[in-house]
């Protein structure tokens, strides 16, 4: 069917036209109560209304210009398989990715260097710069292992590796993990190579750098204890005690914990995949170039002035540029309850657009505890993460790239933060309150108290219109 209408405006006849033809089509799938998906420009097609309305809705909106395969109103739909979904696609995908990432981390390293070398240049050429020689050994073996004697399918890592994923994409809990493992080990021939508990399997995983570091921190927001303070049980400024108060000879218990994710080893590990590390080359060797387009940060006059400023970053079209997101949230779920947490995000701007904001790119690289948020003593918890990124913006990393079989530095550089208007002010350290409230005017922000009331209001806006515009 034509759907050239889709793009016309709501005035052009064939706009009208083609509304009917998909009334048309979408009597087909309606649900019992005679509903659709309304694929507006609002709605998108996520709530399901009558037919009536939805012909009101694409007369008042238009239609959702993207959505341009009726995958809802049965084009592609599969009448004899009608049992599959979107998920069941995904999880598809997924595993492909995994069987792909698997055989680049177990072998891509591997073809081009010397098992005499590796000794010498592990710290450079492996993801996880702190894995000493035998514990490679052991991850190369068991990536090498059979599950179990005969099986050509799978190896102990390849197996664990996907049942992992398995628990993180489906939410097991952890005991369920566990007794899922002892079943297998049960249920499994003679011989299999499984981990017994959830706690051998993470530790197995651990040499892949899937953990966190976990971080004392005072219970103001004083210090984190680390660096100069690490060996430190009192705050220097107040002197709270780093732990809480235990009578017994108990473990001690610290007042309040950060949880960082080191950065470093989940960038190079974008780079173990060969798939993923040609996509992180996409703005360079693949975007196309539009004056007055954009559509992806690559367009944007900062990323043009960046690589200008800095031509030996930007020659290196592998070097990484990060955005960074942060708010807070209450993880209960219960808004009466004042709690807030505040997770630090980071995601590379280098892939193409419809990757680059996608979940198995995004990064937590900070889990700020509550119960109230940080304010503007967030630079204390963002020490970690600026230390990295300054580390790696000088220095480097070696990283190892699956697409080409050879390794390069790795350089990264933070472009832009995203955040609201009261983040903003935590991560800049800009008031955004009272008088001068706006970033923009700066000291020149025309503003008053109301002679009645606590309110300040702002004056003087059209200074910035230009001079001959009717305003």
């Amino acid at each position: 069917m034509d759907k050239s209408w889709i793009q016309l405006p709501r005035i052009d006849p064939h706009y009208a036209k083609g509304i009917k033809d998909f009334i048309e089509v979408a009597k087909a799938y309606v649900d019992d109560k005679n509903r659709t998906r309304c694929p507006c420009s609002k709605c998108k097609n996520i709530p399901h209304r009558t037919l009536p309305e939805v012909k009101g809705h694409l007369c008042q909106n238009g239609m959702d210009k993207m959505y341009t395969r009726w995958e809802w109103h049965g084009e592609g739909y599969d009448m004899a398989n009608n049992n599959s979904s979107e998920e069941e696609v995904e999880e598809e995908e997924d595993g492909d990715e995994v069987n792909e990432l698997l055989e680049d981390i177990c072998m891509g390293p591997f073809v081009q260097i010397e098992m005499t070398d590796v000794q010498q240049g592990l710290d450079d050429a492996l993801p996880n710069s702190n894995m000493g020689y035998d514990r490679f050994q052991d991850l190369l073996q068991d990536a090498q292992r059979e599950l179990y004697p005969g099986c050509e399918k799978f190896s102990k890592l390849s197996f664990v590796l996907k049942l992992y994923n398995m628990k993180v994409t489906q939410k097991l809990s952890n005991k369920y993990f566990t007794m899922m493992l002892k079943l297998l080990n049960e249920a499994m021939p003679k011989g299999v190579e499984l981990p017994k508990s959830h706690y051998e399997a993470k530790n197995m995983l651990r040499e892949l750098s899937f953990g966190y570091e976990v971080i004392h921190a005072c219970i103001n927001d004083c210090i984190l204890y680390l660096k100069e303070y690490e060996n430190n049980e009192l705050c220097p400024r107040w002197g709270e005690s780093r732990y809480k108060s235990c009578e017994g000879k108990g473990k001690k218990i610290p007042q309040k914990i950060l949880r960082y994710f080191p950065l470093k080893s989940r960038l190079q590990r974008l780079f173990m995949s060969r798939k993923i590390s040609s996509d992180m080359r996409w703005h360079k060797e693949k975007r196309v170039k539009e004056t007055n387009i954009f559509r992806h940060p690559a367009d944007s006059m900062t990323w043009e002035e960046f690589d200008i400023r800095h031509p030996w970053f930007s020659a290196e079209p592998r070097n990484v540029r990060l955005g960074l997101a942060s708010d807070g949230f209450n993880p209960f779920s219960n808004m009466s309850n004042s709690y807030s947490m505040w997770p630090v995000m980071v995601f590379p701007y280098n892939l193409p657009p419809w990757k680059c904001m996608k979940e198995p790119y995004l990064f937590m690289s900070l889990l700020i505890p509550g119960p109230r948020s940080p304010g503007k003593e967030i630079d204390v918890y963002l020490r970690p993460l600026i230390d990295e990124l300054k580390e790696l913006w000088v220095d480097g990393v070696m990283t190892y790239d699956a697409s080409t079989m050879c390794t390069f530095r790795l350089h990264v550089a933070l472009l832009w933060t995203i955040n609201d208007f009261s983040a903003y002010g935590d991560l800049s350290g800009w008031v955004t309150k009272g008088y001068m409230a706006c970033p923009v005017c700066n000291f020149d922000a025309s503003s008053i108290r109301l002679e009645h009331g606590e309110k300040i209001c702002w004056f003087c806006h059209r200074r910035w219109l230009p001079l001959d515009h009717k305003w």
